[in-house]
C-alpha cells in the first residue's frame, strides 16, 4: 500500500476514536456542570425538618409546613416566636430582605455598581434610612427587643450559609460584583420597610407634577376635565354618614406655576423615580386594592366574612410570605396566635386573624406629599427664602459606595418643609421671573411628606396581631400612621368595623394638587388630624362595609385627597353583596374576588352598538359585543375586542393634545374622563388636531373600533370567535434585580411566564395593563384572603407566585396556576388541624451549653 494512503488510512482510524474522546470528555463537563448547577442551585434550599441548635434560642421552637411551604411556628415565648420568624425569613428570602434593604437605604450601587448610583442618590435624597435611625432611638424597650430577637433570628441564619448557599443569586452577584458580602442584619433594616412600602402605596406628588406640566399646553379648565371630581353614582365606603358633594377642591394655586420655565425642574424628578419603579414595580396613584366585611345578618354562617386583596407590582418573589406565629400557650408575656401574611424583614403579621379578630387594609390614596417651590439666595445656594428672610438649609453628607468604583460624596440639602428633589434632577435650570407673578429667579423643589418624620407603623403590627376586640385593635390602629391605610376588621363575637388611620395633614391652604410657593407660610401644614377624628365606623345599619380606594364619604370636614380611586371596583363589590337574595357563602366570596366585570364597557358597548359599520368584518366583530356579558374572561374573544378597542379610543382621542409622557394608562381616572365625554358628542377632545376635518365623538368610536378589529385579525384570527383575551393579556413574574438584567440566560434562571390571566385594573379580579404601554399585566392582587369568623379554620387564602425566593425550588411559582384560576388552599388553623397536614417539621433548639 502506498504511504499516502497508508496515512490516510491511519488518520480514518484514529478519528473516531478523537472524536470518541472528545464526546466523553464532553459529557463528563457536561455532567459537572450540571451537577454543579444542580448542587449550587440545591444548597440554597431551606432545612424544613429534623433539627437545628440556634445560639440565643431560649426554649425548643417547633415549625411545621404545609405542602405550600407555609411555616406554623410554635414557640413558648416572645423572644424566640420573632427570633424563629427572623430565621425562616431568612431561610426562604434573604436574598429578597437583602435587596429591599439597600433600596431603604440609598445603597443599591454597592450591590449592582454605578447602574444603580442615581437611584441611590434619589433614595439618599428621600432620607429613609434617616428618619429610621430616629425611629430606634425612640423605640420601647418591648418593641426594640421584638426587632432585636427578629435580627438575632437572621443572623444566627448568616453565619451557617454565605454566598450561594444563601441564593442562586449571590453566585450570579459574584460574576458582577466578587468581593460583595452580605452584611448582618440590623433593626434599622427591619424599619426602612416601611418607608419603602409608604413610598409603592404613596408618591402622590406625581399627579402635582403631572397637572403642573399639562398647565403648560392645556387650559386649567381642560385640565380638571382630565382631573375630573368623584362620580355621583359611584359608592362610598361609609354611606351612612353621606353629605354633600365631598369634591373639597380649592383651585386658585394652579397660576402659580403658569410659566413653563419651571416645568423642567418638574419633569426631570420624575426620571429617578421610575428607575426606582423599574425596581420594586409600579407605584402610586392607581395602585389599589378591595377590602371588606359582611355582617353575620347577610351570611350563611351567621358570623362575619372578612375578604382582602391587596393590589401591589408584578414580582418574584412574592411581596408577601404566609406565616403562622403560635405562642404555646398563650399568655401576657406571649400574646399571640395569628396567622397570615407578612414581609420578610419585619416582625408579626401585616394582613390575616387572630384567634379572635380578623383584619384586611386598601391604601387610602391619600395626599401626603407636597411639593414646595423655594426661593433660593443667589449668593448663597445653601439659603432658601422665609417670610422675606434668608435661612440656612440643613447640609447632610452622604457617601455612596460603588462597587468597583471610587465612593461618591452627595450632599442632601433640606428646607424646614423637607429634601430638595430638584437638586437629584439631571436637566434643572433657572430660569427668569414672569409677569405678572414673581416666580424666583433661582428656584429648588423640595418634597414635604409625612413619611420623612418619624413613625410608628411597627408598633402597630404586634399590637394589631394581639389585639382582642375592637377597642384594642382601635389603639393599635393609632400607630398605624405611615402609609394610611383603610382597615377593616371584624371578630369572633360577629361584630364588623372600618377605621381610617394615618398622618394626614391640615394645610393653611390649598388642596395639594399643585405645588405651592414656600416662601411664605401661605401653604404651610398646621397640624395633623387627630386620630378620634378620622372616619370610622362599627356595625353599620348596611351589614357590609366595603373598600377599593374609593372616597370615604361625601361630606367630610378635612382633606383626606383629591385623588381618590374612582370606585368602579367598588360599586362592582358593593352591587354584588347588597343584591345578594340569599345567604352569603364562602364560595360566594370566592366569586366576587374573581369577578371580571368592565363597568367601562357598561358604559361604551351601548354606543358600539349604536354606530353605523358597512363591512362583514366590522359587522361580524359589532355582534360579539350584543350578547356579551361583560366579563373580561381569559378565552373571551369580545373581551379581548373590548380592550383592544380602549387602547386605541385613548389613543384616537388624547394623544394628539398630550405629552407622550402622559398618555392615558387607560385606569379608573380614565374611564371616569371619557364616561363624562361621551355625553359630549361634540367636545373638542375629540377632534384630532393632526387631521384637517373636525372629528365628533362617533367618528372617533367608529376609527378605534375599526382599529381593534384590524389589530386583532393581524395578531390573532381572521375569525372573531378566536379572539381570546387571556393571549394578549399575559403576566411574567420578573426578579427585580437579575430578572431586568438584559442577558436571557440569566432571566431564564429567575423569570416565570408569560401566564394568561382575565380582567383588567378596574375589575374586582384586578390585574391592570396600561394602555400607554402594552397589555402585559403590571400590578395584580398580590394575595387574596377570605377568613371565616364563624369557624376560623374554613378561612382560603393564595398568594403568588410562591412562598420561596429560591429559584427551581418547588414552592418558587406553584400558587401561579390557582392564583390565576382564583383558587385557595386553606389557611390552616388549630395545632392538631397544622400537625395533620404538615409535610415537614423542624425544631429549633437551644444551642448546647448557650
Amino acid at each position: 500500500m502506498p504511504r499516502q494512503a497508508q496515512r490516510k488510512s491511519s488518520r480514518k482510524c484514529w478519528f473516531p476514536k478523537i472524536l470518541k474522546k472528545t464526546l466523553i470528555v464532553l459529557l463528563v463537563l457536561v455532567l459537572l456542570l450540571v451537577g454543579f448547577t444542580i448542587y449550587t442551585v440545591r444548597q440554597s434550599f431551606p432545612q424544613e425538618s429534623g433539627t437545628i441548635q440556634l445560639s440565643g434560642l431560649k426554649a425548643e421552637v417547633q415549625i411545621q409546613r404545609d405542602k405550600w411551604g407555609i411555616p406554623h411556628i410554635w414557640a413558648a415565648n416572645s423572644h424566640d416566636l420573632f427570633m424563629a420568624q427572623g430565621y425562616i425569613h431568612a431561610q426562604d428570602r434573604f436574598w429578597q430582605m437583602d435587596f429591599w434593604r439597600h433600596i431603604g437605604s440609598g445603597r443599591l450601587a454597592e450591590m449592582f455598581g454605578s447602574s444603580q448610583v442615581d437611584t441611590d442618590k434619589y433614595l439618599r435624597t428621600m432620607g429613609w434610612a434617616r428618619v429610621a435611625q430616629q425611629e430606634i432611638q425612640e423605640l420601647n424597650a418591648e418593641m426594640k427587643a421584638y426587632l432585636e430577637a427578629y435580627a438575632d433570628g437572621v443572623n444566627t441564619y448568616l453565619t451557617e450559609h454565605q454566598g450561594s448557599a444563601l441564593s442562586l443569586e449571590y453566585a450570579v452577584l459574584k460574576f458582577l460584583n466578587p468581593g460583595y458580602k452580605p452584611e448582618p442584619w440590623q433593626i434599622l433594616h427591619s424599619l426602612t420597610w416601611g418607608k419603602v412600602m409608604a413610598y409603592d402605596l404613596g408618591r402622590n406628588f406625581q399627579s402635582e407634577i403631572e397637572r403642573a406640566i399639562l398647565l403648560k399646553t392645556l387650559t386649567p379648565t381642560q385640565v380638571e376635565e382630565l382631573f375630573p371630581p368623584y362620580p355621583k353614582d359611584l359608592p362610598v365606603i361609609l354611606p351612612e354618614f353621606q353629605q354633600g358633594t365631598g369634591e373639597g377642591r380649592d383651585n386658585n394655586v394652579e397660576v402659580l406655576l403658569n410659566s413653563s420655565d419651571v416645568l423642567p425642574a418638574l419633569e426631570s424628578i420624575t426620571q429617578p423615580m421610575m428607575a426606582l419603579e423599574q425596581l420594586i414595580g409600579p407605584t402610586g396613584i392607581g395602585i389599589g386594592s378591595n377590602n371588606w366585611v359582611i355582617s353575620g345578618q347577610r351570611t350563611a354562617t351567621g358570623k362575619p366574612i372578612l375578604a382582602n386583596d391587596p393590589h401591589l407590582g408584578v414580582q418574584i418573589p412574592s411581596i408577601w410570605y404566609e406565616v403562622g406565629l403560635h405562642c404555646t400557650p398563650k399568655s401576657a408575656e406571649c400574646p399571640y396566635n395569628v396567622t397570615g401574611f407578612s414581609f420578610a424583614g419585619m416582625i408579626g403579621v401585616i394582613i390575616g386573624h387572630s384567634d379572635r379578630i380578623a383584619w384586611g387594609v386598601t391604601n387610602v390614596e391619600s395626599d401626603v406629599m407636597d411639593l414646595y417651590i423655594e426661593k433660593i439666595n443667589p449668593q448663597n445656594p445653601n439659603q432658601y427664602e422665609v417670610n422675606g428672610k434668608w435661612v440656612d438649609m440643613q447640609l447632610v453628607q452622604e457617601t455612596i459606595q460603588v462597587a468597583g468604583n471610587q465612593p461618591i460624596v452627595q450632599t442632601v440639602r433640606y428646607t424646614r418643609h423637607g429634601p430638595i428633589l430638584s437638586d437629584v434632577s439631571l436637566n434643572l435650570k433657572q430660569f427668569q421671573p414672569s409677569q405678572p407673578l414673581e416666580i424666583p429667579q433661582n428656584y429648588a423643589v423640595a418634597l414635604h411628606w409625612t413619611a420623612l418624620a418619624p413613625s410608628k407603623v411597627g408598633y402597630a403590627i404586634p399590637q394589631i396581631n394581639r389585639a382582642q376586640n375592637w377597642q384594642e385593635f382601635r389603639a393599635a390602629a393609632s400607630n398605624y400612621d405611615v402609609p394610611a391605610q383603610n382597615l377593616v376588621y371584624a371578630d369572633i363575637d360577629g361584630n364588623i368595623g372600618y377605621q381610617m388611620p394615618g398622618k394626614f395633614p391640615i394645610r393653611a391652604k390649598g388642596d395639594g394638587r399643585y405645588p405651592v410657593p414656600g416662601w411664605t407660610d401661605e401653604y404651610e401644614w398646621l397640624g395633623y388630624i387627630d386620630f378620634e377624628q378620622l372616619p370610622k365606623s362599627f356595625n353599620p345599619p348596611q351589614g357590609y362595609i366595603a373598600t377599593a380606594n374609593n372616597l370615604v364619604m361625601r361630606e367630610y370636614p378635612y382633606l383626606i385627597t383629591a385623588d381618590w380611586v374612582y370606585g368602579y371596583r367598588a360599586k362592582r363589590i358593593v352591587e354584588m353583596i347588597s343584591q345578594q337574595t340569599e345567604a352569603i357563602s364562602l364560595k360566594d366570596v370566592q366569586q366576587i374576588q374573581g369577578d371580571d366585570r368592565n363597568l367601562n364597557a357598561q358604559t361604551l358597548v351601548p354606543l358600539l352598538q349604536s354606530i353605523t359599520v358597512d363591512t362583514p368584518q366590522l359587522q361580524a366583530a359589532q355582534k360579539l359585543l350584543r350578547d356579551w356579558n361583560l366579563q373580561l374572561a381569559m378565552t373571551s374573544p369580545a373581551a379581548a375586542l373590548f380592550e383592544v378597542f380602549w387602547k386605541h379610543l385613548l389613543a384616537d382621542t388624547f394623544h394628539d393634545q398630550l405629552p407622550e409622557s402622559y398618555f392615558p394608562d387607560g385606569g379608573d381616572r380614565w374611564y371616569a374622563v371619557v364616561a363624562n365625554l361621551v355625553k359630549q358628542p361634540n367636545s373638542s377632545w375629540w377632534d384630532n388636531r393632526n387631521t384637517p376635518k373636525v372629528e365628533n365623538r362617533d367618528q372617533i368610536l367608529q376609527q378605534s373600533f375599526t382599529k381593534a378589529v384590524n389589530e386583532l385579525e393581524r395578531i390573532q384570527s381572521q375569525d372573531p370567535k378566536n379572539w381570546n383575551w387571556g393571549k394578549l393579556h399575559t403576566i411574567t413574574f420578573r426578579n427585580a434585580t437579575l430578572g431586568k438584567s438584559g442577558l436571557a440566560p440569566i432571566e431564564a434562571l429567575f423569570n416565570r411566564g408569560a401566564f394568561a390571566t382575565a380582567g383588567n385594573g378596574e375589575t374586582v379580579n384586578a390585574n391592570r395593563w396600561r394602555a400607554n404601554k402594552s397589555f402585559e399585566v403590571t400590578d395584580i392582587p398580590s394575595l387574596r384572603m377570605i377568613v371565616d369568623l364563624g369557624n376560623l379554620g374554613n378561612s382560603v387564602a393564595i398568594h403568588t407566585p410562591g412562598q420561596s425566593v429560591h429559584a427551581f425550588h418547588k414552592h418558587y411559582n406553584d400558587m401561579i396556576d390557582p392564583w390565576r384560576k382564583i383558587e385557595y388552599h386553606p389557611m390552616l388553623w388549630e395545632q392538631k388541624n397544622v400537625t395533620a397536614n404538615s409535610t415537614a417539621t423542624l425544631k429549633l433548639i437551644p444551642q448546647l451549653g448557650k
